[in-house]
């Protein structure tokens, strides 16, 4: 467990799964660490995460939706971070994502998965990933470059089930 610059609590846990003893409290943040960015969801409780699903899983943007950890992880080491000073805690943050289900107006500036569930958290939508790019034009090109590396596998993974489907 470690605590971050902002005072928030990182711990970690393993890819896709929690056991019973560590499973998240209702309305907290996970994040996965992929290429170059990190991937924010909201955890709500019996195994299931409320992300903005972005260009996580295709090229395509995706909606705001309810999937399984191992879904959300996508093979990657969920990271739980605890905010003490949150305003909306437990169910109440799990009702604000899920007033936003289906939602499909994702924007990697204004409007990504980290804006998602720092508006369910703390009713304001901020995402230090975008202002570390406008201060940090290494975290700039990290960012850049982690999602060129996600938009060919996108690619690779059309072309291959296209030649299965074939």
């Amino acid at each position: 467990m470690s605590t971050n610059q902002s005072g928030l609590i990182d711990q970690q846990a393993a890819a896709g799964g929690f056991s019973l003893d560590d499973e998240p409290a209702l309305g907290t943040e996970l994040i996965t660490r992929r290429s170059g960015y990190e991937h924010h969801g909201l955890y709500a409780g019996n195994g299931m995460v409320i992300h903005y699903a972005g260009f996580a899983k295709s090229l395509h943007r995706g909606p705001v939706e309810e999937v399984t950890i191992e879904q959300f992880a996508a093979g990657h080491e969920v990271i739980i971070r605890q905010n003490p000073a949150a305003k909306f805690v437990g169910m109440e943050a799990v009702r604000r994502a899920r007033s936003r289900l289906g939602e499909d107006q994702y924007h990697l500036l204004t409007n990504n998965c980290e804006h998602f569930v720092t508006w369910c958290i703390d009713g304001r939508a901020r995402s230090r990933q975008v202002q570390a790019c406008f201060v940090h034009p290494q975290a700039a090109l990290r960012a850049v470059t982690g999602l060129f590396r996600a938009y060919v596998a996108a690619q690779r993974r059309r072309s291959m089930n296209a030649a299965l489907v074939a």
